[in-house]
Parts: structure tokens; C-alpha cells; sequence
């Protein structure tokens, strides 16, 4: 067996255990929110019901939307509180295949982009929702009684919020274009103007056909871009500083740490055919250990 087959291999196994690794935290987590659903909905639509006129409330059209909604919701924010774990699990998998300075570059980046994702839905659902509330409460004719269903509130809750929290990665965006080369710090100072008039253009896609979020969504942005341009120096230095450690006295690139030592061993067909063999006879073996398993219980 050559060391791709083995690499292939491991990397096959090492992604489904990662896959269901993720799924079982949000499951743990969605388990913990389940009991108090309703709670977690009523906090989430806290928002505008501030708004509501006196001893109004949101109402539910559909049949089972009081109970399908809060579980959706419950569902949702178990993979919003569990993106920290999922993030360290994707970094995990690419991690043998990144050089030494990349690793040094990725954990810094995976961290705050997490925190910038979290930041812009706390931004979103303390300062723009109370401002396109009160305002969409305001505005329609006095014969028309506010009152959004259940189901339509969270859509609109959920499709802002995330806008926002991927709009706030726009430092992280910024930094990536500069360090892998695709543009520089002088080029995106240039073109700021252009910067500013694609951010409202994305405000007005990512946001409700209103100029106050789609306001709230693109001046923090282009904010957030002038943050990208002032560390971006910083990631870059470090990135060459690590690379001219990590370079040998010959001038030879740096290598990633699991680059295939045999790197002359040919792809043979007979050996991958034995290889993909083995590994069915594997997978027979745990599916008749799982019946096994399956007739004791019963019996």
C-alpha cells in the first residue's frame, strides 16, 4: 500500500468522522435549547414586540406553526452556538495540508472571524432591528393593524442577522485578498469609492427593499473594509517573516508538513484495486457486526 493510497484513505475516514463529530454537537446542543424553545423564540422576537401597540402580539397563520417555529428557531441557533466547535473541526481537516506559516495564520483568522459572525448578528439584532421596527410600525395607514405572523417574523429575523454577520467578515475577506496576492492594500485604497457604492449594492441584496438596513448594513461594512486595510500590513509581515524562517539555506521552499515522502510511487491500478477491496471487506465487517449487535438486543 503506497502512502497516497494511505493518505486517501485516512482522509476519507478523518472526513466522516469530522462530519458526524459536527452533527452530533449540534444535536447535543439543539437537545439542550429543545425545553426551552419558546423562551428562546420570545427572547428573538423581544425586538418587535417593543413596538407593538399595547397588548398586541405576533400571530401564527398556519396550523402548526407554534410549534414548528420555535423548534426551527431552537434548531438554528444550535448551529449559530456550535460554529466555534465546527470552524475548529473544518481547520482540523486542512491542517496537515497548510505550511507552517499558513497554520500561523489560520487559527488568528478562524477566531476572529467567529467573533466578527457573532458581532454582526448582536449588532443586527440590538441596533438595526429596534430602528426597521419602529420604523415599519410607523409607517403603514392608520386602518392596518401591525401584527406579523409567527413563521414571517423568523424568516426576516434570520435572513438580517446572518446578512449581517457575513457582511462583519469583510476584514477577514480584506486580509485573504492581500495575502494571497490577488490584490494589494494600495489597489483597495484606490478603488474605495468603488468599495463604497459595492457595499450598498450588497446592503440592498442581503437586506429587506428599505434604505434604513440596507444603510445599517453598508456603512458598517465599508467601516469594517477600512479595518482589513490597517491589519493587513500586519498579517503579511508575519506571513514572510515565517516563510523566510521556514526556508532552507538553498532556497528551497517550505514544504507542508504531511507532503508524500514516496512521491515516485506510481499509482498502480492493481494495488488501489486490492486497496478498495480491503476496504469493502472492512465495511462488510462492520454492517455484519451491526446485525450481530442488532439479533443480540433482540434476543
Amino acid at each position: 500500500m503506497t502512502s497516497k493510497e494511505m493518505t486517501f484513505v485516512q482522509h476519507l475516514v478523518e472526513l466522516r468522522d469530522i462530519l458526524l463529530k459536527s452533527v452530533i454537537a449540534i444535536l447535543v446542543i439543539f437537545i439542550s435549547l429543545f425545553p426551552f424553545a419558546n423562551e428562546v423564540y420570545s427572547f428573538i422576537a423581544a425586538p418587535i414586540i417593543n413596538v407593538l401597540p399595547q397588548g398586541s402580539n405576533i400571530i401564527a397563520i398556519g396550523v402548526i406553526s407554534p410549534f414548528l417555529t420555535p423548534l426551527k428557531m431552537a434548531l438554528i441557533m444550535a448551529v449559530y452556538l456550535a460554529m466555534p466547535y465546527l470552524l475548529y473541526q473544518i481547520w482540523k481537516f486542512v491542517a496537515p495540508a497548510l505550511y507552517k506559516h499558513e497554520k500561523q495564520m489560520i487559527m488568528p483568522l478562524v477566531v476572529s472571524s467567529t467573533l466578527l459572525f457573532y458581532a454582526g448578528i448582536l449588532f443586527s439584532f440590538y441596533v438595526v432591528f429596534p430602528v426597521i421596527f419602529g420604523f415599519l410600525s410607523s409607517v403603514g395607514p392608520s386602518i392596518v393593524d401591525f401584527t406579523p405572523d409567527i413563521q414571517y417574523y423568523l424568516d426576516f429575523v434570520l435572513k438580517v442577522s446572518f446578512a449581517f454577520g457575513v457582511a462583519f467578515e469583510v476584514p477577514i475577506a480584506t486580509i485573504l485578498l492581500i495575502m494571497f496576492g490577488i490584490t494589494t492594500a494600495e489597489k483597495l485604497r484606490k478603488n474605495r469609492p468603488y468599495v463604497i457604492i459595492g457595499a450598498f449594492v450588497l446592503g440592498m441584496l442581503l437586506t429587506p427593499p428599505d434604505i434604513i438596513s440596507q444603510t445599517l448594513i453598508a456603512i458598517p461594512m465599508w467601516l469594517l473594509f477600512e479595518a482589513g486595510l490597517i491589519f493587513a500590513p500586519l498579517f503579511t509581515q508575519k506571513e514572510d517573516n515565517s516563510i523566510a524562517d521556514n526556508t532552507d539555506p538553498d532556497n528551497n521552499p517550505p514544504q507542508p508538513e504531511n507532503k508524500i515522502k514516496a512521491e515516485d510511487d506510481e499509482w498502480n491500478d492493481e494495488e488501489f484495486d486490492a486497496e478498495m477491496d480491503k476496504i469493502d471487506q472492512e465495511f462488510e465487517k462492520m454492517d455484519n457486526e451491526s446485525a450481530n449487535d442488532k439479533a443480540d438486543k433482540k434476543s
